[in-house]
């Protein structure tokens, strides 16, 4: 374990520094190894040697140790066995061999954990394995500008840290598909603050479990100065933090939003584009939904992935009745089409004590409709 001693305070970056650490560092008390990989057999970003440091510089004030590494032959079973989690840094084209691939699968499945770094997504193409381990393939990308990305899950040890919105300027991949429904997405990007986008709804960070492992992914990272930024310092160290199993996150339920048990109004629509083909749609002002299956006992996090092609509104999340007390509420922008879906969330005040109710207000007519919601 480290120990720091040191009680002078200094300015380090903008953030201020006590006894050696971050205000959200601490030192660990279960030390464990992290590799970074950061092999390239395709582009090479010239951001890696900022991007090894920064999680050197993590590790020291975190409680693990870091191997850095480009050489592919690690990857054996015996040797992956002493990490807890391994990075892919930005990794580019095929840098793994069938044995290798073979050994990390083996390494994932039994429990051990996965951080893609950005270009790891443009990675490893003609392994459907691992396609499914980072979640998503790269696509393209526009200029580096900046983006308004939106935080979904803040319950997240890589997200806890950030506002409901982000500013970030950073190279900003489209994905060949969108990975939503097979992992839990916590930061989407706006598409309508930037140029470029291609995917509508945009998630850029998620994770998931795989296998007995865990797995996290960002695509920020491309720029030299994401690794100088604290507030992306410490998404990374959240992300590593889980993949290595040295931070808990807080269960997640999802319901599709036409599971409802009682309504006033609202109805069943059919869509394409939503999970399961079906929304909680027909929504005018004044209607609203229960769900006896769900508590809101402890919840603190509400997210909903709804469109709206009429007038949007606000979604108010209550405990026990229609009329029950507002735990939070959400505003749903008008997406531009019921098959447009965006994600919205809020937090909750944890008060809850009994089953959930939606209610729904806006202007007059359709205001949106309801894909899929979770409470956190």
């Amino acid at each position: 374990m480290t120990t720091f001693t040191r009680r002078t305070a200094l300015l380090t970056g903008g953030a201020l520094v006590v006894g050696g650490l971050l205000p959200w560092q601490s030192a660990s008390a279960a030390p464990y190894q992290v590799l970074v990989f950061s092999k390239t057999a395709g582009f090479r970003h010239d951001s890696i040697p900022a991007g090894i440091q920064a999680i050197r510089d993590l590790g020291a004030a975190n409680g693990f140790t870091v191997t850095a590494t480009e050489d592919s032959a690690v990857f054996t079973a015996a040797q992956l066995a002493a990490y807890k989690a391994v990075v892919f840094l930005s990794t580019t084209g095929d840098v793994l061999n069938a044995t290798q691939q073979t050994a990390f699968e083996g390494y994932i499945n039994g429990g051990g954990g996965y951080v893609g770094v950005h270009a790891a997504a443009d990675t490893e193409y003609d392994w459907p394995w691992y396609g499914q381990l980072v979640g998503a393939w790269f696509h393209s990308h526009p200029a580096i500008q900046q983006v308004t990305a939106r935080v979904e899950d803040r319950t997240h040890a890589s997200t806890a840290h950030l506002g409901t919105t982000w500013a970030r300027t950073d190279e900003l991949y489209n994905y060949r598909t969108n990975p939503r429904p097979n992992v839990r997405v916590l930061i989407n990007l706006d598409e309508s603050t930037y140029s470029g986008g291609n995917m509508g709804d945009h998630p850029i960070a998620w994770y998931h479990p795989q296998g007995s492992g865990r797995s996290f992914y960002t695509g920020f990272g491309h720029t030299i100065e994401s690794y100088a930024d604290q507030a992306f310092r410490r998404h990374l160290l959240g992300g590593i933090q889980y993949a290595a199993g040295a931070s808990s996150t807080p269960p997640v339920t999802q319901i599709e939003g036409e599971a409802f048990t009682s309504q006033s109004g609202v109805q069943v629509a059919g869509h394409g584009g939503a999970s399961g083909g079906q929304t909680l749609g027909y929504i005018d002002n004044g209607d609203w939904a229960g769900y006896s299956q769900v508590s809101t006992v402890g919840r603190t996090g509400f997210t909903a992935r709804i469109s709206s092609g009429g007038a949007g509104g606000t979604i108010r999340i209550r405990s026990g009745s229609a009329g029950g007390p507002v735990l939070g509420s959400v505003a749903v922008p008008v997406t531009g089409g019921w098959d447009n879906f965006q994600t919205v969330s809020t937090t909750l005040n944890g008060a809850g004590s009994g089953p959930l109710f939606l209610t729904f207000s806006g202007g007059s007519g359709s205001l949106f409709d309801v894909d899929h919601f979770s409470l956190s």
